[in-house]
């Protein structure tokens, strides 16, 4: 059984339809990234996953479980996490606040403290850095460590797939590198499943696994990340021309 799947989905804001009726599933453990230019409907179908965007037509599952139109909190609670485009850090709170923000654990509820002690170890296990800010104010962390950040609050929930938005926006190249880096030392290390929307198709060739391309709201090509067609192949699915 697939752990995400996506049958017919149709996005719409108001006449403008920003995806029609696209299907696809992901397995555990997988690594997908969905690619294409501006426009295509990329970021409108995690928001529709996350359960931010209604959709228009179609179902989503996850985990077994039909998801279609239910809050975003009972989505998390079946191991969904997203990071956002544009990191959404809240600047006027510690690193370690913004983490805690991330947990979805409130007073209320028996063993909180200890099990957000927990996922606060674990996460600072893997960005040392956080750890070292985590008093400091998370709007004067840099762009490649507030990427780490919101990337390290959507660990907080221990998820089975994660979903980002976007990881390269604003990041020089080395930072971008880095970021990924740490995205497949956690993918191996906690058994994640990403799945990444990335405008450069380039990026997703580099690290490897499944990658998406939508135009107009529908996908064009779908394929291993490292070997789908070649450069004129890509651009002509991209742009939207054909080989003659």
């Amino acid at each position: 059984m697939s752990l995400l799947a996506l049958s017919d989905i149709t996005i719409r804001y108001s006449r403008l339809t920003a995806v029609r009726n696209v299907s696809f599933s992901m397995d555990e453990g997988e690594i997908l990234f969905i690619t294409g230019p501006n426009g295509a409907g990329k970021s409108s179908l995690l928001r529709a996953i996350a359960g931010v965007t209604p959709v228009a037509g179609g179902r989503i599952d996850l985990a077994g479980h039909e998801i279609t139109g239910q809050a975003p909190e009972n989505i998390a609670r079946l191991g969904f996490s997203m990071v956002p485009e544009g990191r959404d850090v809240f600047g006027s709170l510690t690193t370690e606040e913004n983490l805690l923000v991330g947990t979805g654990m409130h007073a209320r509820e028996r063993g909180w403290r200890s099990r957000a002690a927990d996922e606060l170890e674990a996460v600072y296990a893997t960005f040392p850095m956080l750890k070292e800010r985590r008093h400091g104010q998370a709007g004067l962390l840099s762009g490649g460590q507030q990427q780490m950040l919101v990337i390290g609050r959507a660990l907080m929930t221990n998820p089975r797939l994660v979903a980002i938005d976007e990881p390269s926006l604003g990041l020089a190249p080395n930072i971008n590198d880095q970021v990924y880096e740490r995205l497949i030392a956690l993918r191996a290390q906690r058994q994640l499943t990403l799945l990444i929307v990335e405008q450069s198709s380039a990026r997703a060739m580099m690290v490897g696994g499944r990658m998406i391309l939508m135009r107009g709201g529908q996908i064009v090509l779908d394929g291993d990340a490292r070997t789908l067609g070649n450069g004129e192949a890509i651009q002509a699915a991209y742009f939207g021309y054909e080989d003659n």
